[in-house]
């Protein structure tokens, strides 16, 4: 009952605190679209995609390393194993994360060139650079916390992070948007790292408290493996995660492209982009941030249940989980549906943007109980599944971009929306039932 009471503690807070970060991002977004224009807010999603690809190479899935790990010493009652487990990761991460770094920077040119369209300047490159190894680092104490299950102390660190960037990036665009609109890029990545390094002080801080707890505490089991067990769980999820990043970004670069092909303008097309891409999948994306929430505390969850082999509490939560999640998926895309104009005008000040949400809103049951699955997949072992699966979306709806938008247009571009989801749903979903109710059945 105890750790039940605890989950949901921790469920609450995830909830509640990830719904006014998604609040804040959107009306963020909303904010600098009235700034810079549609445009621009394409061109900075594209910046974002090239940040996103060098965030995945920078943290080689240290992340749920780290939580598998210390969920199943936890589990094992060997808690004083976690200091020497958190000192191999924060060395492993460093190491990855300043190889990117470096590899960006060389490259800079190259990506601003071929990547965007030469639109911002290569010093928004550099500024990425430097965010990286305090984002990868932040991302292994978070894999931390989450398996020690202190949530509320990353809920905090995200909160400092995401007020400090709104107030930064404002007062920055202020700044540098007089002096040519191709600066807002810069402002908003400048905003970023600076909300990055204030996030990192606090959560490296808290840390170093926290692992106080676990001072006096004997490691039963001594292990001269850790570094095996986390390369066993990074590596495979890094090199199918650098596979699925790259192909995203390309997927998103290419996407302009492809809609200026149809017939379009470059302004145009990166005007189309950025109101799909940038305005209206932001709001079908709103709800998803509390499934996510929930989600991410489900990962140590069933590793605890795995590592002791608890079968048949797998299979009653699982049930249970797909059940209720699938029921609220269904409820909040109506709801998506029906108040799509009224969104798109109060976010905008643009009944265009509904149209667009009204387009996209069936996908959001699609969206919300893929990601319940998949963390479910992730925390029974499974996370090499989950990339292949997100490898094959992404090569399907990549070639379907490729060869289809030239000629469809926007409509293509929504066509290949729907195919990425609802194929990467129904996969998974199929590899959950696979796994939970036949192959541990049978166990």
């Amino acid at each position: 009952m105890k750790k039940f009471k605890f989950f949901i503690f921790n469920t609450s807070i995830l909830i509640i605190t990830s719904l006014i970060f998604r609040g804040i991002d959107i009306y963020f977004t909303a904010y600098i679209s009235q700034k810079i224009g549609s445009e621009y807010v394409g061109i900075y999603q594209l910046v974002m995609s090239v940040y996103l690809f060098g965030i995945t190479l920078a943290t080689s899935g240290i992340n749920l390393a780290v939580t598998r790990i210390i969920s199943e010493e936890l589990a094992l009652n060997n808690s004083g194993s976690l200091k020497k487990v958190m000192k191999r990761c924060l060395y492993i991460t460093l190491i990855t994360s300043v190889s990117t770094s470096l590899i960006f920077w060389v490259n800079s040119d190259f990506i601003i060139s071929k990547c965007l369209h030469n639109k911002v300047d290569k010093s928004v490159i550099h500024l990425v650079c430097l965010a990286l190894p305090l984002i990868s680092m932040s991302s292994a104490l978070s894999g931390y916390f989450a398996g020690v299950r202190r949530i509320y102390k990353n809920a905090i660190g995200q909160f400092i992070e995401h007020v400090a960037k709104v107030l930064v990036c404002a007062y920055l665009i202020n700044i540098f948007l007089p002096k040519g609109i191709t600066y807002s890029c810069f402002a908003l990545i400048l905003g970023d790292l600076i909300s990055e390094i204030i996030s990192f002080i606090y959560t490296y801080t808290v840390y170093l408290f926290d692992k106080q707890k676990y001072s006096n505490s004997v490691e039963l089991v001594k292990h001269n493996n850790y570094s095996h067990r986390i390369l066993r769980i990074s590596i495979p999820v890094a090199i199918t995660s650098y596979i699925r990043s790259g192909l995203t970004t390309f997927k998103q670069i290419i996407i302009p492209s492809s809609l200026e092909k149809s017939g379009i303008n470059c302004n145009q097309a990166l005007s189309k982009y950025g109101i799909i891409n940038g305005m209206a999948l932001p709001v079908i994306m709103f709800p998803d941030i509390l499934v996510k929430s929930f989600a991410s505390l489900l990962i140590p969850e069933f590793a605890r249940y795995n590592a002791k082999k608890d079968y048949k509490r797998i299979k009653q939560m699982a049930g249970l989980l797909l059940f209720l999640i699938g029921g609220c998926a269904l409820l909040l895309t109506i709801i998506l549906f029906i108040f799509s104009d009224i969104l798109g005008i109060w976010l905008y000040k643009d009944s265009s943007i509904g149209f667009y949400i009204r387009i996209l809103a069936p996908l959001a049951t699609f969206i919300y109980v893929d990601t319940v699955v998949d963390s479910i997949l992730r925390g029974l072992d499974a996370q090499i599944g989950v990339m292949i699966i997100n490898i094959l979306d992404l090569l399907i709806s990549t070639s379907f971009i490729y060869f289809a938008v030239p000629k469809l247009g926007v409509i293509g571009y929504i066509i290949s929306i729907y195919i990425s989801e609802v194929l990467n749903f129904t996969i998974s979903l199929f590899q959950v039932i696979r796994i939970v109710y036949f192959k541990k059945a049978k166990i």
